[in-house]
């Protein structure tokens, strides 16, 4: 009886913790940062949006802003760690507890992956200066290796740059030519961007969809994610949802730096015309690991969402896009 007892008691612990292992997420759009990107601590962003700093003639719009961000408003609002290390260990806390695996760009990447391990696909991010880039060369043998799951987040929007842009082009047809996918920045930025020292060539009109259309019909073969959904241009991206079947657009940032209400408004007008299946899950949660859990109550909370959309928002999607193998999407799920 006492063996029975002892088996039973291992038996009930085992299933109570497969039962609260949760169903695996796949983050897009997962930055390896710098704790001080968004400037030195203090800095944050308020939960759900409390409003837009206001403009004073008397002042560079970059220090507004920048107070804006040393003094978020609204309760508990989302702040970064103060240090490298600490950014590291709350990203990794939450990409275990949460099950997520990430396609993670940016300036620390390679100490992401050694602490994220199988969680983190790697993805390489550039300058938004083209001019700046290694040579089409080095980036054929670079990606040859097989090191980058992703090509992204490919920021020349910041840098006024359109993807139809010829200095473009060559990479784009490395990307095909190795069946790597492109995560590019269409949509929105910081408010008030364009006025950043630097950026005076970004420019709202390239929030839009429209502008990756000639890059979808040269390279019909590349999957292109359009990181930021194109927000606020819904028509815009749908149109190109509808004529493109190879570009998927994730939500990255807009999914908890909007008010939740707009968030849904816009997420909702997508899956409305029919393309919950092209609806990529990311955070873009730059310096603040927090922004992660905002991100999943975004989809979550969606009562228009079915359980199986918010799924495939969630991870689905992204295992398709990224050609993930059985193997791989049995192992995410505890098989």
């Amino acid at each position: 009886m006492k063996k029975l007892s002892i088996l039973f008691s291992l038996m009930a612990s085992a299933s109570l913790c497969f039962a609260q292992t949760p169903l695996p997420i796949i983050d897009m759009h997962f930055h390896a940062a710098n704790f001080d990107d968004n400037g030195p601590p203090p800095n944050g962003i308020s939960r759900l949006n409390t409003g837009y700093p206001v403009y004073e003639a008397d002042k560079p719009w970059i220090a507004t802003f920048a107070n804006w961000m040393a003094n978020p408003q609204g309760e508990n609002p989302i702040m970064a760690p103060t240090s490298n290390k600490e950014l590291l260990d709350q990203n990794m806390e939450i990409l275990k507890r949460r099950n997520i695996y990430a396609v993670s760009s940016g300036p620390n990447e390679e100490a992401f992956k050694v602490a994220g391990k199988e969680r983190i696909y790697s993805s390489w991010q550039l300058t938004s200066n083209i001019d700046q880039w290694p040579s089409p060369e080095e980036v054929h043998k670079v990606l040859e290796t097989g090191k980058y799951k992703v090509f992204g987040e490919v920021t020349l929007q910041y840098a006024g740059i359109s993807p139809n842009d010829p200095r473009f082009a060559p990479y784009l047809v490395i990307l095909e030519e190795f069946d790597i996918p492109l995560g590019i920045h269409i949509g929105t930025g910081p408010p008030g961007v364009s006025y950043f020292p630097g950026m005076g060539q970004h420019l709202a009109r390239m929030h839009s969809a429209f502008e990756i259309e000639e890059v979808a019909l040269r390279h019909s073969k590349l999957r292109i994610n359009l990181m930021h959904a194109g927000w606020p241009l819904a028509d815009h991206l749908i149109a190109v949802l509808y004529n493109h079947p190879q570009v998927y657009a994730d939500v990255g940032i807009i999914c908890y730096s909007l008010p939740r209400e707009a968030f849904h408004d816009y997420l909702k007008r997508i899956v409305q015309a029919g393309f919950h299946r092209r609806n990529l899950f990311g955070f873009d949660q730059m310096n603040w690991p927090d922004a992660i859990e905002e991100g999943i109550k975004a989809i979550e909370t969606a009562d228009f969402l079915t359980e199986a959309q918010k799924r495939d928002i969630l991870y689905n999607n992204a295992a398709r896009f990224l050609r993930l193998s059985q193997k791989e999407i049995d192992k995410h799920h505890g098989k």
